[in-house]
């Protein structure tokens, strides 16, 4: 993993244990990693997002609904922790 996906998957995990059970969108991480260039991270912070629901660490959602992280989805999501 570089280190931009260490930074990333990072961020995620800090900032949905800060918010718990809120959630935060793939943007937050994003930014917190690069406030300047967050949107060419997006796909990134979405695909690490799917492997940290396959792991059971987070859980996506999208309209409230829990997502399957090895569907094929599309448009905007939302990140928590899991257990939350």
């Amino acid at each position: 993993m570089s280190d931009v996906g260490r930074r990333l998957r990072s961020a995620i995990l800090t900032l949905t244990a800060e918010r718990a059970p809120r959630t935060i969108c793939p943007s937050d991480a994003a930014r917190a990693v690069d406030p300047d260039n967050w949107r060419e991270l997006m796909d990134a912070t979405r695909d690490l997002a799917r492997e940290l629901a396959r792991s059971g660490d987070v859980v996506i959602t999208q309209k409230g609904e829990e997502l399957d992280p090895d569907a094929q989805w599309r448009g905007p999501i939302r990140i928590r922790r899991a257990g939350t």
